[in-house]
């Protein structure tokens, strides 16, 4: 039952991988959250496994989701060196020191405020500005920074902060999914690098887990997802961009609901 539970969810994080340009962290972390706690590990716990589990899935996820828009021609390459290093920092920073300090209770309310405020403005559909453009590579740096350590808190590939910024700054709306699916990949090998060493001396929760990570789910993910990400690409492609940003937005708001309900209880 588990297995097929992890592939399910694995079949639907790659889809909306390729969509929207997510890793599918804000997808994975609520039902995973949600499967550990059925399996006895402590909520609290829970949370920061799930979190953990979902960003090392990105690894696979992001691969298959990047190649999926370069080949539509939507991956801008010199976003992605901008942004790169400061992701890096920001991701280790996160998954090595802060996620083993903060609470699980505070990890999903933080989870749920991102969600819920960017979700919001797209679906208010706020527009770019004349003439609004992106900022200099040091911002672009700084940028990159706040995107990789947030993700690294939460288990996220990053698009739930990249996809709206880029947007904002003036990027069509399928380069900047095509842009933050290439980012997912960086976001991903800072994560799982800080989660390794973050919960190097938690005791396995489960059979399987390794520290924070919980390695059958990363496997059964990992393998389902990277099917389904070139699929979704597909599809986002020929999706009109309103319902593409409705689409996002409602997914969000959606996922905030569960995690803000679960961090509340």
């Amino acid at each position: 039952m588990l297995a097929g539970e992890l592939l399910a969810l694995g079949v639907a994080a790659g889809f909306l991988a390729g969509l929207l340009g997510i890793g599918g962290g804000m997808l994975l972390v609520p039902f995973l959250t949600f499967i550990l706690g059925q399996r006895g590990v402590d909520a609290s716990l829970a949370v920061k496994m799930a979190i953990a589990t979902s960003g090392a899935t990105i690894l696979f996820t992001s691969l298959s989701s990047l190649l999926a828009h370069q080949r539509h021609g939507a991956v801008r390459w010199e976003l992605v060196v901008r942004f790169a290093p400061g992701i890096l920092a920001g991701g280790i920073a996160a998954g090595a020191g802060v996620l083993a300090l903060v609470k699980g209770r505070w990890l999903a309310l933080v989870f749920a405020a991102c969600n819920i405020v960017i979700s919001w403005r797209m679906l208010r559909g706020a527009r770019t500005e004349a003439g609004r453009t992106l900022p200099g590579t040091p911002a672009l740096l700084g940028a990159g920074a706040g995107i990789g350590f947030l993700s690294g808190l939460l288990g996220a590939g990053g698009a739930f902060l990249s996809v709206p910024f880029m947007s904002w700054c003036g990027v069509p709306l399928r380069q900047a999914v095509g842009t933050s699916a290439a980012l997912g990949f960086p976001i991903a090998v800072a994560s799982t690098l800080g989660y390794l060493v973050g919960g190097r001396n938690q005791p396995p929760a489960l059979p399987g887990a390794l520290g924070f990570l919980y390695l059958p789910a990363v496997a059964a993910i990992a393998a389902a997802s990277v099917t389904l990400a070139p699929l979704g690409a597909r599809v986002a492609h020929r999706m009109p961009v309103e319902r593409l940003r409705r689409t996002f937005a409602l997914l969000l708001m959606a996922l905030a609901g569960y995690m803000a309900w679960k961090g509340l209880a």
